[in-house]
């Protein structure tokens, strides 16, 4: 193993580069006074969650996905502010354009993070460890925050070596130092290995990677299950099958919402759920999808948590489409007249590229159907902002004061 581009990377095809706090990164970034200061990006009211915190932050033991709260508890000096999800789409588009100059073999993760395969590259740019670092250079030229670069013979690796790198750095793992850097670490550094996995693990007596490792593959099949045994087992040897897969397509578009205070009028929840379908509807035409099967999900105040599908029978992405299902599956799901939800999601899969797709046609075979409506109301958007066209039973929302707010897509 080795920082830097001096260790031995012959054969580490792939890079995985994760991004350092992007979310607080880019706030810090656009605002310079708050650099050196704990600061926290995270959803308001009491509800809201942690979703980046800058290193100062986390040295106070504030977490993503941590609740607000407690995050105030546990650091009060710290600066709390909204997240800005357009600036933050907008800087990750710049860069991943990055990561396709240096390769076209990228496999995005999320907004922040990506694999890279560097085989086609080598000849013109160098070595895997000098295009990492080059990633790193135009990173921080080009949009003024850092990230970690994990240089390995898989991607399983170089996802792990980016993380034991951060913040700002760049790990290679040499195809001979595979098991000397995987054998020390604890169990929980496996993919797969969750709460549960973790506790049959340490009933068994492993806490480390190289314990799984050595223990024989039927006992850790007959404790798993075969598939899952034999998985983990793979790992704890280094070994991983999976190629650098580029544009990988998004299996389902959807956004949920969290309310400041519990819901249990349905009115409300309707409302909810139009803004929510709208929101899914235009992430599927701004995507270039139509969906199969919409879904709705239901969050109650004890935080017992429903979901309900329905198949379509022809894909779409109108938003009108979506909401009549997604209020059609909340009718059915059987609620209790004085049940209250803290949070409702609506979600679409079963994606299809609607280039290619058999549509059905809208508002009674007229030439301008609801479709070709959304997609109007899409273009005035993209030039007068959001809040230019919306349904009427969401003209009033923005002068509410109970506490809702836009929900934000997951």
């Amino acid at each position: 193993m080795g920082q830097g581009t001096a260790a031995d990377d012959t054969g580490c095809h792939v890079l995985h580069v994760d991004m350092d706090a992007f979310y607080a990164s880019i706030e810090v970034r656009d605002r310079p006074e708050l650099a050196g200061q704990p600061l926290v990006v995270g959803g308001d009211g009491t509800r809201g969650v942690v979703l980046s915190a800058t290193y100062e932050a986390r040295a106070f033991g504030v977490r993503s996905a941590m609740p607000v709260i407690r995050a105030k508890r546990l650091c009060p000096r710290a600066v709390f502010v909204p997240p800005r999800f357009r600036v933050y789409g907008a800087a990750s588009k710049e860069v991943m354009a990055i990561f396709g100059s240096i390769t076209p073999v990228v496999e995005p993760l999320s907004l922040d993070e990506a694999f890279l395969d560097v085989s086609g590259a080598l000849r013109l740019l160098g070595p895997p460890a000098r295009i990492g670092a080059r990633i790193k250079v135009l990173v921080a030229e080009q949009q003024g925050i850092t990230c970690s670069v994990g240089v390995a013979p898989t991607k399983f690796v170089a996802k792990i070596a980016s993380a034991r790198c951060k913040p700002d750095g760049l790990l290679v793992v040499p195809v001979a130092g595979v098991l000397d850097f995987l054998h020390p670490l604890p169990v929980s550094a496996l993919w797969g290995v969750g709460e549960r996995t973790g506790e049959v693990l340490a009933r068994l007596g492993l806490r480390t990677v190289g314990d799984i490792a050595n223990t024989p593959l039927s006992a850790l099949q007959r404790e798993l299950g075969v598939a899952h045994g034999s998985h983990l087992a793979a790992l704890a040897w280094g070994r991983d099958e999976r190629q650098v897969t580029p544009h990988n397509p998004d299996k389902s578009i959807g956004a949920e919402e969290t309310f400041d205070t519990d819901v249990a009028d349905p009115e409300r929840i309707r409302r909810e759920l139009l803004r929510l379908s709208g929101r899914t509807a235009n992430g599927l035409r701004s995507g270039g999808y139509v969906a199969r099967t919409i879904s709705v999900k239901l969050r109650l105040a004890n935080f017992k948590t429903m979901t309900r599908s329905r198949t379509l029978t022809h894909p779409t992405d109108v938003a009108r489409e979506i909401y009549a299902t997604v209020c059609s599956l909340f009718a059915a799901a059987g609620l209790d007249a004085n049940a209250r939800l803290r949070l409702v999601g609506v979600r679409a899969s079963g994606l299809t590229r609607a280039a290619g797709a058999v549509m059905q046609p809208t508002l009674d075979e007229r030439p301008v159907g609801w479709r070709e409506a959304e997609q109007a109301v899409d273009l005035i958007i993209r030039r007068f902002g959001q809040g230019a066209v919306r349904p009427a039973a969401l003209v009033d929302e923005e002068n509410r004061t109970d506490g809702w707010h836009r929900p934000e897509d997951r």
